[in-house]
C-alpha cells in the first residue's frame, strides 16, 4: 500500500470544526491512521483558534509540491490566506473564496494523484454555495466535471442510509424523483460495498408516500420506485421494497439490511441520527476519489466553548483504514 496522504479542508472558518480537530490530534486519533494527515487552511487563523481554545500542538507549514515525509505528531498544514479579525467570528460571505481556494488545492493534488483521499471541514450552504449547488456533493461533482450524479451515502459500519433526494424542498422532492437517479445511488452503493467493504449490501428502498400509499392515481411507488427495484434486480443486485419509512427503522430490519434507501433528506437522516449520533459520516460515492466529511453542521451555538464532540471526524479519520 502505498502512504499517499489524507487531506482535510478545514471549510467554514467560523465553526467547531477545528475545535474538533485538535481534540483528534490531542487524543492522538490521527496518529492511529495507517495514512499521514495535510490539512489545506489558513495557518494563521489556526493558531489564532488555538490559542483562543488553548491547545499546544505543533504546527508544520507544509509546501504544495511536498506532502510526502510527513510528520503525524504535528499538523501538517498547506497555508491558503485568509483574512479576519477575530479567532471566531458571525459566518459572513467573507469566507466564500478562501474555502473555494482550499478545495481548489485539495482538488489540484488528488487530480495529480499526490494524495489518497478527502475529509472536508462543514460549510455554510447560504454563504458558500448560495443556492447554487444543493450541498457538498454537487459542488464537487460539478468542479470535476462528473457525467454521473454522485450519491450521499450517511455511513456506519453496521447500517447506512441513503437520501436519492438531498438538500431540496419538500414540495420539490416527487417532482425532481426520478427512475435514473435511484438506479444509478444504487449501482453507485453496491459498487462501493463491493470494492471498499468487500460484501454484497442488503439494500432496502423506502416508499416516497405514508404507507407506501397515495391518494393520487398514480403513486410515485408505482411509477417510479418499483420500476427502479425491477431493473436493479435485473442487475442482480441484492434489494428490497419499497417499506413504509414510519415502521421500517426498527431492531429486525437494521439487523437484516446495511443500507436504507430513502426519497427524501429528512426521511433518513433524523432515524439515522436518532440512532447513532455522532458516529456516522457523511461519503460523496461516484467521485475518482473517496470523499469523507463528519456527519454535522458548523454548529454557531457551540462555537469557541469547547465543548463539541470529535467522533464523528475521528470516524472520518478511521474511515480509511478499511479502504485500499
Amino acid at each position: 500500500m502505498n502512504n499517499k496522504p489524507v487531506l482535510i479542508v478545514l471549510g467554514e472558518p467560523n465553526s467547531v470544526f477545528s475545535e474538533l480537530l485538535f481534540k483528534v490530534y490531542k487524543n492522538k486519533s490521527s496518529q492511529k491512521i495507517n495514512r499521514p494527515l495535510v490539512i489545506i487552511g489558513s495557518e494563521k487563523l489556526l493558531k489564532a483558534q488555538m490559542k483562543n481554545l488553548k491547545y499546544f500542538i505543533n504546527i508544520k507549514k507544509i509546501k504544495f509540491s511536498k506532502i510526502t515525509k510527513l510528520n503525524k505528531k504535528s499538523i501538517n498544514i498547506i497555508d491558503v490566506e485568509y483574512n479576519f479579525k477575530k479567532a471566531f467570528d458571525k459566518i459572513s460571505y467573507n469566507s466564500e473564496k478562501y474555502i473555494n481556494n482550499c478545495f481548489e488545492i485539495a482538488l489540484e493534488l488528488l487530480k495529480k494523484k499526490l494524495a489518497f483521499g478527502l475529509i472536508n471541514g462543514p460549510i455554510s450552504k447560504t454563504h458558500f454555495l448560495k443556492k447554487r449547488y444543493l450541498g457538498i456533493t454537487e459542488y464537487l461533482s460539478k468542479k470535476l466535471n462528473m457525467k454521473r450524479e454522485p450519491t450521499m451515502l450517511i455511513f456506519n459500519p453496521s447500517f447506512s442510509v441513503c437520501p436519492i433526494t438531498t438538500h431540496v424542498p419538500l414540495n420539490k422532492v416527487s417532482k425532481i424523483l426520478s427512475k435514473k437517479k435511484i438506479i444509478n445511488d444504487v449501482v453507485n452503493i453496491n459498487n462501493f460495498y463491493r470494492k471498499n467493504i468487500r460484501v454484497k449490501p442488503r439494500i432496502a428502498i423506502l416508499g416516497l408516500n405514508p404507507h407506501c400509499e397515495s391518494i393520487q392515481k398514480i403513486s410515485e411507488e408505482d411509477k417510479i420506485i418499483k420500476p427502479a427495484i425491477k431493473n436493479l434486480l435485473k442487475k442482480k443486485i441484492n434489494i428490497e421494497g419499497p417499506f413504509s419509512a414510519d415502521t421500517f427503522f426498527c431492531n429486525k430490519n437494521l439487523i437484516s439490511y446495511d443500507v436504507a434507501i430513502g426519497m427524501y433528506h429528512d426521511q433518513v437522516l433524523t432515524p439515522m441520527k436518532t440512532i447513532f449520533n455522532f458516529n456516522a459520516i457523511n461519503l460523496t460515492l461516484g467521485l475518482p476519489f473517496v470523499r469523507v466529511s463528519p456527519d454535522h453542521g458548523i454548529n454557531t451555538i457551540m462555537l469557541g466553548k469547547n465543548k463539541s464532540n470529535p467522533q464523528s471526524l475521528i470516524s472520518s479519520i478511521n474511515f480509511f483504514k478499511k479502504i485500499k
